[in-house]
Order: structure tokens, then C-alpha cells, then sequence
């Protein structure tokens, strides 16, 4: 049989080539030999090399690992994480910096700022203010298209021309009737007319004085015609209500302005802001947890973010009975001592608020920055910030300064002014994590 002599050819191959142990000791069988031999698969497994199997296995769950590391990439890596930031500031400086009880941070305001619109709809001619321009209280800001007012105010005084002259007429008349009257009074007392005619005569004056009254008061109504045109026509004249500093230009010659809103975005509400800037002060917000340190007319000093060395004395004007739920802070308003034309608003102001007015010579500010206290953050029993740079975030470990600086943080070394740190840095947030500012939800 084929069966039988492929076996045949195997065995005679194998009795060919005898192994060396065979070949030593003719008394071994070296079929029991080849019996004992590893064929190629057996042999890897024999030799501690990972059965073939196991490939299939290896390979599933390198696609495992790959696919959840995507999706952790996905879902947390490759988005990057919605924080909000404050920047972090220089320590006040000053004469009364050693003695502040409680710093804030605000921004200046104008108690007395309008936005000027028209008091009719009409399309304005003329603008004649540009952002900057200080101007004074009455001083042209615009005109409007005054053809059908100026009309108007010119048939309003023809009116009263026209009731002047009847006004003249019926004086004229007045005067010939009682002149008549007193001849036929001399007539019929002489008896040469009848009382009748003298009466007649005296009616005749009567009638015509209440003609005369009549006009009088037809030219009472054609000048208060002629007053309300006057008034409109100057409604086409928009001017300073008081003098200040325009801040926003809002209107161009040619666009169609109203003192209400029309809806589609083609009418203009105003022509431009006015601020006056003897009103500026600052208001600042400051935690509920340290209002009770604040007091009216208490000193204070405040240093604008944009001129950190320039110390500009303050008071308190008032705590504002309101607190925001929200941020649980209570505003404060503080006057400036000092008015300046560097002072503008929306400007951001440090308020430091004293313990008592300050004498003496300057106390030289502390070194280091000043951040909000809730950018420091505990990371494995460290106190840490995270400053925020190309998009990414930079953690840092620092050591607050032991006096209490109210909402504010004193760290003398690790972070410096100017630099932006994450205010409440979420327990994801981590050393290179990617960030992206978020608004502020307040």
C-alpha cells in the first residue's frame, strides 16, 4: 500500500541517519529514537518560546489599549479645559500699605455719563464730535435734516403776523366805534338824535371790543403755535446736556437716529457717550466675609493697574446695602482724593483699605505678586498655582505670606505681576495640561 511505503521510506530515512547515542550503544533501537524526537511546533513550545495561539491574544488587546487611549485622549486630553483667570498684580506700596486692613480690587466708574440721543426720528446732516473731544454743557454734537421743521416754524411765525395785523385792525375799528359813540352821545343829549342811535352806538363799541378780545387771543394761540415749532426745530440740534469728555462716537452723517429702538439694526439710538470725568470713582467688590471691616469715609489708597508706582489717596463714599448672591461679595464705592487725566474708566483699580490715614514717610512695597485667594489650591500637601502660558498651564508650587491680605493672596516668590493665574483650578487640572479661557460667568 502507499500508505505502508511512505512509512517504509520514513523509517529507512531515519535508520540512515542514526543519532550519535545510537551510534555509541548498537543495543538501542533507533526507532524508539525518532519516537522520541520534537517535531518543529513542539519544539518552540519546548524551548519556552509563546505558543501560537497566544499571538491572536497579544493582538486584541494592543487594539484595547490603543482605542481606550484615544478615547481618554479624546475625551479629556484633546479637549482643552474651560477655566477662568485674573491677572496677578504688584503689592500696593505707599505710606499706608503697612497699616491695610483689607485689599480689593475694582474698577473705575462715572457716577454722571449719558449716552446722547435725539428727541425725534431724523436723519442726521452734521456730526460734529469725534472719541476724546471734551466739550461743554450746551456745545452742538450734531444736527438732524431740519427742511420740514424750518417749514413749519416758517408758516408758525407768518400765523403770528397775520394775528397781529387783525389784532391792529380790530384796535383800529375799537377806537372809530367809540369815537361814533361819544358824537351820538353829545347828539342825543342836545336832543338832536334819539337815544335810540346813542344806544346803537355804544352797542357798536362793544361789539367791536370783543372782536378786538377775540384777536387778541387768535394771536395768543399762533404764539404758542410759533413756540411749539420753535421747540421742534431745536429737537434737530442735539447738544451736550454737561460738559465732559465723549467717550464713544455712535452715529455717522447720513444714518437715520431715534430715540427708540426700531428693530433691524438701521437706526441708530445714539449719537455719542459723554463722561464727566470730575464724577469717576471706583467700585470694588468685596467678600461678605470681610465687609463688616469696611467703614464709611474710611482711608483708603488705591493704585491703578496700569501705574503700579503711583499711590492715589481715597476714602469711602458708601457700602451699597446689596449683596451678590452669586459672588457673595457687597460693592463699595471710593472716591479718589485726586482727579487725574490718566484716570479713565473701566480701569482697573487695587483698593487698599486702611487702617488709618497715612503720614510719614513711604513704606516700600512687598516683594513678590498679589493673586485672588482662590487660585491657591492644595496639591499633595502643597500650596500651588497654576499660571496660565501659550494656551497651557504651568503648576507652581508657592508659600503664601502669613498676613491677610482680605481676598487676596501676598506670594513672595513663584508667580509675578502681569502673569495670569487660574482662579479655583479644577482636581483634573494638572502640569501641561491644555486651557482655554472661559467668560466670566458673572
Amino acid at each position: 500500500m502507499r500508505h505502508d511505503d511512505g512509512a517504509t521510506n520514513d523509517s529507512a530515512k531515519n535508520t540512515g541517519r542514526l543519532s550519535p547515542l545510537a551510534q555509541e550503544d548498537p543495543d538501542i533501537d533507533p526507532n524508539l529514537l525518532n519516537e522520541l524526537r520534537i517535531q518543529g511546533g513542539e519544539r518552540e513550545d519546548a524551548h519556552g518560546g509563546p505558543p501560537r495561539w497566544l499571538w491572536p491574544l497579544l493582538g486584541m488587546l494592543v487594539v484595547l489599549a490603543l482605542g481606550a487611549g484615544g478615547a481618554w485622549w479624546f475625551l479629556l486630553g484633546g479637549r482643552p479645559t474651560a477655566v477662568q483667570t485674573a491677572l496677578a498684580t504688584a503689592p500696593a506700596g505707599g505710606a499706608g500699605a503697612a497699616g491695610a486692613v483689607l485689599q480689593a480690587t475694582g474698577y473705575i466708574t462715572a457716577r454722571r455719563q449719558a449716552t446722547v440721543s435725539t428727541q425725534i426720528t431724523g436723519t442726521l446732516t452734521q456730526v460734529l464730535i469725534e472719541e476724546g473731544d471734551h466739550v461743554q454743557k450746551g456745545q452742538v454734537l450734531a444736527r438732524l435734516e431740519d427742511s420740514g421743521l424750518r417749514a413749519s416754524l416758517n408758516v408758525a411765525r407768518a400765523n403770528i403776523a397775520a394775528a397781529a395785523a387783525q389784532v391792529a385792525q380790530a384796535q383800529a375799528q375799537l377806537e372809530q366805534a367809540e369815537a361814533d359813540a361819544r358824537r351820538q352821545d353829545e347828539l342825543a343829549s342836545s336832543g338832536m338824535l334819539s337815544r335810540q342811535a346813542a344806544e346803537q352806538a355804544r352797542t357798536a363799541v362793544a361789539s367791536v371790543a370783543a372782536q378786538l378780545e377775540a384777536r387778541r387771543r387768535e394771536a395768543d394761540a399762533a404764539r404758542a403755535q410759533l413756540a411749539q415749532a420753535q421747540v421742534n426745530y431745536d429737537y434737530t440740534t442735539v447738544r451736550a446736556p454737561f460738559a465732559g469728555v465723549v467717550t464713544v462716537k455712535a452715529a455717522q452723517v447720513g444714518e437715520i437716529v431715534s430715540p427708540l429702538s426700531a428693530g433691524g439694526g438701521f437706526t441708530r439710538t445714539g449719537v455719542g457717550t459723554i463722561v464727566d470725568m470730575d464724577s469717576l470713582e471706583v467700585d470694588v467688590d468685596v467678600n461678605e466675609a470681610y465687609i463688616g471691616q469696611v467703614k464709611p469715609e474710611m482711608a483708603c489708597e488705591a493704585v491703578l493697574d496700569a501705574y503700579p508706582d503711583w499711590k492715589i489717596p481715597a476714602h469711602v463714599v458708601a457700602i451699597v446695602p446689596a449683596a451678590d448672591r452669586g459672588k457673595a461679595t457687597v460693592k463699595v464705592r471710593v472716591a479718589f482724593e485726586q482727579k487725574d487725566a490718566r484716570m479713565v474708566p473701566d480701569m482697573g483699580v487695587r483698593v487698599s483699605f486702611l487702617a488709618a490715614r497715612p503720614s510719614g514717610a513711604p513704606v516700600a512695597a512687598p516683594k513678590g505678586a498679589l493673586v485672588p485667594a482662590q487660585a491657591v489650591v492644595q496639591r499633595g500637601g502643597d500650596s500651588v498655582v497654576f499660571v496660565v502660558a501659550d494656551g497651557r498651564v504651568q503648576q507652581r508650587r508657592v508659600k503664601p505670606a502669613p498676613q491677610d491680605a482680605g481676598t487676596m493672596k501676598l506670594l513672595p516668590d513663584g508667580v509675578k505681576a502681569g502673569e495670569t493665574v487660574v482662579l479655583s483650578p479644577p482636581p483634573a487640572l494638572a502640569d501641561g495640561s491644555e486651557v482655554r479661557i472661559a467668560p466670566d460667568a458673572h
